[in-house]
């Protein structure tokens, strides 16, 4: 099975900063965008950023100008490194990753989650 390595997370002081990182692996897995999620207390999970395979991002606009998104193609790994950090960003970070499987002369597409990386924004 594919598999997520996730590393990151903790506490920091409001305008800190912290850096996630998500590394998948995988025989045969085409990798296309590689995301980050967020899920706070009592509120719907939301996309954070999230980057495709050809460079090209996106971000939510509560956390432009102080996120960035890049990921490593040769190691299949997104990193999201968060600056300015506001106790409004304290939430359950999720890595997500989507792709295809190859399916004799067919493709099937596949996503996978992360196990989820507590960050906390408080003083």
């Amino acid at each position: 099975q594919v598999q997520l390595a996730e590393s990151g997370g903790g506490l920091v002081q409001p305008g800190g900063s912290l850096s996630l990182s998500c590394t998948v692996s995988g025989s045969s897995f085409s990798v296309n965008l590689m995301a980050w999620y967020r899920q706070a207390p009592g509120k719907q999970r939301e996309l954070v950023a999230g980057i495709y395979s050809r460079g090209s991002t996106n971000y939510a606009d509560s956390v432009k100008g102080r996120f960035t998104i890049s990921r490593d193609n040769a190691k299949n790994t997104v990193l999201l490194q968060m600056s300015n950090l506001k106790p409004e960003d304290t939430a359950v970070y999720y890595c997500n990753v989507d792709g295809s499987l190859p399916d004799g002369d067919k493709y099937q597409y596949v996503e996978y989650w992360g196990q989820g990386t507590q960050v906390t924004v408080s003083s």
